[in-house]
């Protein structure tokens, strides 16, 4: 609890918790006991459930959860879709959305209403942004995951969480949070729970070239041919 209430004091405007068979109900409980309500509170299950355990998760539903995060395996569509039917919170995918058409195939299945978007994940942000577009066509909302990211992956990852269906609160958190010091000149900083979108051209940073040059082991150069 100690952690929780530590980054609600440093701004951050939602709380995820890791969940698992055996640490489920009851942590989540003891959370909203002590926190309130009002605390924006989402699980991540990892994969973690079984098809058999929808009626396990649907207890989740008295504490007003913003949404489930990936309760069964990646390869499940069929029974993420069974488990949308059998709780009432928001079933999120995740590992599942590996591109814009296992997203669609998702989204036809009823097998989620939310999806999380991780460019490390997809491919790339082009295939990120396409994963945004097929979600915003059929009005389902997405959010941006991170992959522990240093400042280039974060600032953009922050320029990609500026498209318009990126409506609900994502994972991109302050550069230290991982990095005692990062590879860009101006870390990414969290103002009142929020990070600002970029102002410069670009992604909007500049490289610390001479810190960069210090901690890096070996390099490799890519040229395009002709």
């Amino acid at each position: 609890m100690s952690t929780v209430g530590g980054y609600l004091d440093e701004g951050y405007a939602r709380i995820k918790l890791k969940i698992e068979p055996g640490w489920d109900i009851e942590p989540v409980r003891v959370i909203r006991k002590t926190f309130g309500d009002q605390v924006p509170l989402q699980v991540d299950a990892n994969t973690a459930f079984t098809r058999e355990d929808g009626p396990l998760l649907a207890q989740l539903d008295p504490f007003n959860l913003l949404l489930i995060e990936q309760p069964l395996p990646e390869d499940d569509i069929t029974g993420h879709a069974l488990i949308a039917r059998q709780v009432g919170t928001p079933i999120c995918l995740d590992e599942s959305i590996v591109s814009s058409h296992v997203a669609i195939d998702a989204i036809e299945r009823g097998a989620c209403s939310i999806v999380n978007i991780k460019a490390g994940r997809v491919g790339g942000y082009l295939e990120a942004v396409r994963i945004h577009n097929v979600c915003q066509q059929r009005g389902v909302p997405v959010w941006c995951g991170g992959m522990l990211e240093t400042g280039i992956g974060r600032a953009m990852n922050v320029a990609l969480a500026g498209l318009p269906n990126f409506t609900l609160t994502g994972d991109i958190s302050a550069s230290e949070r991982f990095w005692k010091q990062d590879i860009v000149q101006h870390p990414i900083r969290l103002e009142s729970g929020q990070v600002r979108l970029p102002s410069g051209s670009g992604a909007g940073f500049e490289i610390d070239s001479p810190f960069l040059s210090d901690v890096s082991t070996s390099t490799i150069t890519l040229r395009s041919e002709g």
